[in-house]
């Protein structure tokens, strides 16, 4: 379920990421409104992500998935400009983000004595 929270976190992040846009610097009623229910509810599913994952690890998914969802999304629907910098870069966040699931499992699986060796 950790998972699932946090999926709804980084939903409901590009989401509110997606209202501010929309909200033209707060001065449309609607989008902002929406921008701070969806970032209310952004961060109440990370706290719940919290419980069960390591902080750096969530941060970590949660913003970089963030990042690379609201890439597509501008792309899509705001027609913003898409480099092959850009294109690495948000390659390097995806590696970013399975490594640190990798290590997670690994770190799960294999749990470390007080003298840094494994079991």
């Amino acid at each position: 379920m950790n998972w699932v929270f946090l999926c709804l976190a980084i939903l409901f992040e590009v989401a509110g990421t997606v209202s501010m846009k929309l909200s033209s610097g707060f001065t449309k009623l609607i989008p902002s409104l929406l921008l701070i229910f969806f970032y209310g509810g952004s961060l109440f599913f990370l706290t719940l992500t919290l419980k069960s994952i390591d902080v750096s690890v969530a941060y970590a998914v949660w913003s970089g998935m963030g990042i690379v969802l609201i890439t597509v999304v501008g792309f899509l629907f705001f027609q913003e400009h898409v480099s092959v910098m850009k294109v690495i870069s948000i390659g390097l966040i995806i590696a970013g983000v399975v490594s640190l699931n990798l290590i997670e499992h690994v770190a799960v699986s294999e749990p470390v004595h007080k003298s840094g060796q494994y079991k």
